[in-house]
This record gives C-alpha cells, sequence and structure tokens, in this order.
C-alpha cells in the first residue's frame, strides 16, 4: 500500500494499493487495508486505485522499452507488470509530485528517476524516512506484537493513541525501535479524555458506566469493567467479620434514594471506609471479584435496587 502523498507536502491525496505481485496478494486484503486506514480517520482524495486493475495501460506506457530495464524486469513472463513500471507510470498519470516511503526504497529512487527520464515523464519529489524495528534491531515483522493497525485495533487501542503515535514519530530520518508502551500509555491517556457519550458509545455500556471505565488502559479492559458490573460472577460466601461493612453500606446505600453520581458515590465510600469497613469484601459483594474498576465508581453505575440486592444476596 502506498499513501503516496501527506497533507504537510500538499492538499491532495491519492491512495494507491500496490498490488503488483499476484502470489502475495490475501483475498479481501485491500478491502482491510482501507478499513483499517479509516478506522484511523486518513482521508484521501483520489482511490483507492489499484495497480493490478491498471495494468494494461502500464504496458502501453512502457511500449518500446526493454523488458529489463537498467538490470531490473519491468514485466513479467506473463506480461504482467512489476512494482517498478507500475509505480512510475502511476506517479507520472496521476501528476504525483512526492512520494514518502521507508529507507528500504531508496535504493529505487535512481531507478524510478531513469524510467520517468526513458518514459519522458517529469519524477516527483522523493522523501525517505526511517524504518520502524522490532525488538531485535530488524525492520518490524507482521508478526510482532502489535506490530498491524487490525492488531492494535483487536487490542482495544484507540485510533486517536495510534494517530498520535505516529504523529509523535513524523516522518523520522533514522530508524526508529517501536514503542508498543507507549502506544499503550497514550491509549490510557486517550480513555481518560473521551467525552462520556463517546466512551459510553465504544464500550457499549449505559453513560452511567463512564466512572467506572476511565482508569482502563484499553477498550476491551473497559468493556470488561462493563461486563463485570452488569454480570456480577458468583462469589462463595463472605466472612461473617464483613457483615457489619455490608450492612452499614446498605443502610446508606438505602437512604440515598434514586441514583448516585460519581461524586456521591465517592462520599458513600468514604464513609464506609471511615469506619473501619472492609472495601474488598464489599467489592466482592458487589461484582463478585477482589479487584477491577474503581470502587466509587462501581456504586455510581449501580442503582439502589441492584446494589442493595447484590448486598441482601452476600448477607
Amino acid at each position: 500500500m502506498s499513501a503516496v502523498a501527506n497533507r504537510a507536502f500538499g492538499e491532495w491525496m491519492l491512495l494507491r494499493i500496490d498490488d503488483t505481485d499476484p502470489a502475495r496478494n490475501l483475498p479481501g486484503g485491500p478491502d482491510e487495508i482501507v478499513a483499517e486506514l479509516e478506522w484511523l480517520g486518513v482521508q484521501w482524495n483520489e482511490g483507492p486505485v489499484r495497480a493490478s486493475e491498471r495494468a494494461q495501460r502500464h504496458r502501453a506506457a512502457a511500449d518500446g522499452l526493454p523488458q529489463r530495464f537498467d538490470g531490473v524486469m519491468l514485466w513479467r513472463e506473463d506480461g504482467s507488470p512489476t512494482y517498478h513500471l507500475a509505480s512510475v507510470v502511476d506517479d507520472a498519470d496521476f501528476g504525483i509530485t512526492h512520494v514518502i516511503r521507508g529507507n528500504d526504497h531508496r535504493p529505487n529512487e535512481h531507478l524510478h528517476r531513469r524510467l520517468h527520464e526513458a518514459l519522458g515523464t517529469r519524477p516527483p519529489e522523493y522523501v525517505h524516512h526511517g524504518l520502524i524495528l522490532g525488538p531485535d534491531g530488524r525492520k518490524l515483522s507482521k508478526r510482532a506484537e502489535g506490530a498491524t493497525v487490525a492488531s492494535l485495533r483487536k487490542a482495544g487501542i484507540p485510533a486517536e493513541a495510534v494517530r498520535a503515535y505516529l504523529d509523535e514519530l513524523g516522518l523520522p530520518r533514522h530508524d526508529v525501535h517501536y514503542d508498543l508502551a507507549r502506544i499503550r500509555r497514550l491509549a490510557t491517556d486517550v480513555i481518560a479524555a473521551l467525552p462520556d457519550e463517546e466512551l459510553s458509545r465504544r464500550v457499549g455500556a449505559p453513560v452511567e458506566f463512564v466512572p467506572a471505565l476511565r482508569g482502563s488502559r484499553d477498550l476491551n479492559e473497559a468493556r470488561e469493567a462493563a461486563r463485570l458490573i452488569l454480570e456480577p460472577e458468583t462469589h462463595g460466601s463472605l466472612d461473617k467479620a464483613t457483615r457489619p461493612t455490608l450492612e452499614r453500606f446498605r443502610e446508606l446505600r438505602e437512604r440515598a434514594d434514586g441514583g448516585l453520581d460519581y461524586e456521591a458515590a465517592k462520599s458513600l465510600v468514604r464513609e464506609v471506609k471511615a469506619v473501619g469497613g472492609d472495601l474488598r469484601a464489599l467489592r466482592v459483594a458487589l461484582t463478585g471479584r477482589d479487584r477491577g474498576p474503581e470502587l466509587a465508581g462501581i456504586v455510581a453505575a449501580l442503582d439502589r435496587d441492584q446494589a442493595l440486592r447484590r448486598i441482601d444476596a452476600a448477607l
């Protein structure tokens, strides 16, 4: 895939799918690329243009050129154009001004300039940037953890966090090591900053759950927190020593008619804690787990009847 322009270099962008090698093309691959770019919020003015659909144009443009040019094959024995021919012809046909590629393409610049000269077309400006390397110092493998947009999305990383990381990288002059930990930190920041309604929508949870979701490190963790509140796990019997805590919480929650906002829920939890309450036991009674979202967020998410039913069951 080649996004052959960048907003910093102009107002128009062409998205090109360089699917010139049939052996490497996967069914549905181009559609997945487009879907992932749309998820990231990348916008283009024209395309996607698939090189495989312009093969006749590429061969026609090369009429009169030898099959092997400067030692490189321009088309295969079956007549299908190689990347080099397709790329140069498309650059010329679409009026590309800047081609932005990794340093691994730097050796291609001389060949592509020579091809433009042979075709009588004007070459674009070539901008090469550093590569993203894996922990082993080699070019990042698609199989590495978090190395593809699809894997980041599946892991619950918000698109804004991925874009923020790419913005930080910019066009690095030298190779850089992939920093998945940085993306995860950015994901936490994004989730903390999303408007209540937006976070609620992405997680698929009621907006009342948002305070309990704010500390999540990714959207999957936020979804699991919401599930935990909606569907508490079954817990064993609680120690009798926890009974005063649950009874005190029940008294306070019953007294607070209707729903509680987050600040009111925090105040209620503080009151339970002030009398030596066992907050771990309270969490287990409400969710079935001794770990999870902030306790005040859980209390705010549950309406009075739900909270009382769970406490009564524990008692």
